[in-house]
């Protein structure tokens, strides 16, 4: 298992994420989801990939792979802005609590959602929020599509020293979704 982005998530118990380095796997697991959603945090905003914003390989991801989207903290402007209305605005810690139940019926009304991605969440909100749903959502999967390991997730990326990688992962997840 690789070192999460904080050390102190080391012990995170007897499982940790699987590590995806490449996306042709995600892409899979993500077309078996019956009911995916896609969380946006406000880090989306402000990563920048060789001069693309994070928000926009996100917003291709979802359109990519038909997945709803739930915007948090003030990037739902951004999004209505690049053309695209997000299912759900949430705080992260409300849209956490909703998905811990299985009875909610998700962002669309159609049902509990079944695999949960995140992008763009503070690693350390991140992480507790995903430590959450871990213990607490046996009936959901996560993964983060963040540059950094995230432990309490399913499944993670590695922590990426080179934008390129992180890059290509992304763009190879996008095209794997179509």
């Amino acid at each position: 298992m690789p070192n999460p982005h904080h050390l102190v998530n080391i012990l995170t118990g007897i499982k940790g994420a699987t590590e995806i380095k490449d996306a042709g796997p995600l892409a899979k697991i993500i077309k078996k989801a019956e009911r995916p959603l896609l969380v946006i945090g406000p880090e989306a905003l402000e990563i920048e990939i060789n001069g693309k914003p994070f928000i926009e390989y996100l917003v291709e991801i979802a359109r990519a792979g038909n997945i709803p989207i739930c915007a948090t903290a003030h990037t739902k402007k951004k999004l209505l802005e690049l053309g695209v209305t997000p299912e759900s605005t949430y705080d992260v810690i409300e849209i956490v609590n909703a998905l811990e139940d299985a009875g909610w019926k998700g962002v669309k009304g159609e049902g509990c959602h079944d695999f949960v991605l995140f992008g763009g969440i503070r690693t350390d909100l991140g992480n507790q929020a995903l430590s959450a749903l871990k213990h607490f959502a046996p009936h959901l999967k996560t993964a983060t599509l963040c540059k950094y390991y995230y432990p309490n997730a399913n499944f993670s990326l590695p922590n990426y020293r080179k934008n390129e990688e992180w890059k290509a992962l992304l763009e190879g997840l996008i095209a794997g979704l179509k």
